[in-house]
């Protein structure tokens, strides 16, 4: 019997093994052969996340990435197409049958060029349900690393991942052969840390509050008479994102929506009604002047609602307040890249008065804006690159884009009101940063009296109940929401703590005492 693990524990496994594989010795020699690297197998249901997984990876250890899903080869396209070449062997010359480079082998090589990171991870998705001719090529492949007579190059990991066969059909096992040359690692779906992710993401309010309430409908797989009916975490994830393009252009968002991407008609009728209260509760209880710090009458009648409705609220509140978080983090990020542009740029400016001083640097190359402009191309560039070797996550690279902006708008704003005078066109970058530093110290006062807020109001309407625990827990868990208190802090957040905190330690020594006088 294998050991399952859950997504995050895969994820620090396939890393550890990265760290391992790619470590040199002295001489610069893998500590590890290429040739003793088993390749990695993930093997787990569909829709966990196990290539979002691998972009992670990848980013978080400055390597590259190149996926396929390898069902959508041919023997072709994966081993190369026959030529006839000639070769001379003892004198006499002959026809042999050679093969053109593989399109997977080839594209490792194209990632490294474009890069030049010499080190990745070649990702293979669905790697048990090749066709009945690639399977003997696969094999060769998960051995020797090759496909046809061209090895994958030294540096890029070989990972690889499939599908128990109860998920789906065309399921091949692997024999006993196959099995002993990789490094294997099962998956199974977990909430609990899927929900750590879905913070992080930006998952949809409603999604978390329903499956917290519904934990059982996160991932569900169930075979029927007119076929298979199934829900999983990218079915979830990618609703959450249509849900939020659909309100902000004020499309009802319904059933027949909700069933295209949760694909068991029951779950999707549940959430679907679910959606419905949790937009009708928005209104109803005025999220908006809660965060402001009122409570409004109509909150009285929580004290004595369902459970789940109280959860409903719940949610509504983490879910603006994680906006608010997710927005600090990242004007956070974008502020401080700006700042190390203009640091570069500052440093540039006075070599190009050196270089303008002894005559090898004209007016122009010296001026702030023609400097700034090299910077901006030259983080586009290192854009690209990153982008293209699959390194950026969907975050860091919105924060990216958002730095190029910004530098975009300095170079308009110089183009506008520029002198010409290098200390004075800094001086003019200067003031645009502080301003957009006041306005991000603005954000982060905002979010703290929303916090502050949320603290008011489930106060006075629970008191120091379940519901302020869960609200903490919430907030503990969430990466942005930990990020904001740890960095800015909140003073009711410490507070309800602490006072958590000394009631928890209150009860144990009551139970203590009870127990010593019991004995």
């Amino acid at each position: 019997m294998n050991i399952k693990v859950n997504i995050k524990e895969a994820k620090q496994e396939v890393i550890n093994t990265v760290r391992a594989y790619l470590k040199k010795d002295e001489t610069g020699a893998y500590e590890i052969p290429p040739e003793r690297q088993r390749p990695i197998l993930l093997m787990g249901p569909p829709g966990i996340g196990k290539t979002a997984i691998m972009e992670q990876v990848a980013g978080e250890c400055g390597i590259s990435l190149i996926s396929y899903t390898i069902t959508h080869h041919t023997r072709q396209s994966a081993i190369g197409l026959p030529f006839i070449s000639r070769k001379e062997y003892g004198g006499t010359e002959y026809a042999v049958t050679e093969y053109t480079m593989s399109e997977i082998v080839a594209s490792v090589y194209d990632q490294i060029e474009a890069s030049g990171i010499s080190e990745g991870i070649l990702f293979l998705d669905e790697i048990n349900c090749v066709s009945e001719t690639l399977a003997p090529t696969m094999l060769q492949f998960l051995q020797y690393k090759m496909f046809g007579n061209h090895k994958v190059p030294d540096g890029f990991i070989i990972v690889t991942a499939g599908n128990p066969p109860q998920y789906n059909k065309s399921v091949r096992d692997f024999d006993i052969v196959t099995l002993d040359r990789v490094k294997r690692i099962d998956i199974e779906e977990d909430f609990s840390v899927w929900k750590e992710y879905a913070y992080q993401a930006g998952i949809h309010g409603a999604i978390l509050s329903y499956l917290q309430i519904r934990g059982k409908d996160f991932y569900s797989v169930k075979t029927q008479i007119d076929g298979r009916q199934f829900v999983t975490a990218r079915g979830w994830e990618d609703l959450s994102r249509i849900i939020k393009v659909y309100e902000e252009l004020g499309i009802e968002v319904g059933e027949r929506l909700c069933i295209q991407y949760l694909q068991d008609p029951e779950i999707a009728s549940g959430f679907a009604s679910y959606y419905e209260l949790y937009s009708k509760y928005r209104t109803l209880y005025r999220i908006p002047e809660i965060l402001e710090g009122a409570v409004p009458e109509e909150s009285a009648a929580l004290r004595e609602a369902p459970f789940d409705e109280k959860l409903s609220i719940l949610g509504l509140l983490i879910d603006s307040l994680n906006g608010e978080f997710r927005s600090y983090a990242e004007n956070l990020s974008v502020q401080k890249r700006v700042l190390e542009e203009l640091t570069a740029l500052r440093a540039d400016l006075k070599e190009a008065a050196r270089g303008a001083a002894d005559g090898s640097l004209s007016r122009e190359d010296c001026s702030a804006r023609k400097l700034l402009a090299a910077r901006r191309l030259a983080c586009e560039k290192e854009m690209a690159r990153r982008k293209n070797a699959r390194m950026l996550d969907k975050e860091s690279e919105r924060a990216e884009k958002k730095v190029c902006m910004r530098l975009m708008e300095m170079e308009k704003l110089l183009a506008v009101n520029g002198s010409g005078d290098a200390r004075k066109d800094f001086g003019l970058l200067k003031r645009a940063f502080d301003e957009a530093e006041s306005r991000r110290k603005e954000e982060i006062a905002d979010a703290d009296r929303h916090l502050s807020g949320s603290f008011r109001f489930l106060s006075a309407t629970f008191g120091e109940g379940q519901e302020i625990v869960l609200f903490l827990s919430e907030l503990t868990a969430g990466y942005y929401s930990l990020k904001f208190v740890n960095e800015c802090g909140n003073e009711a957040y410490y507070r309800y703590n602490r006072l958590l905190l000394l009631k928890d330690r209150r009860e144990a020594l009551q139970q203590e005492a009870l127990q010593l006088l019991e004995d």
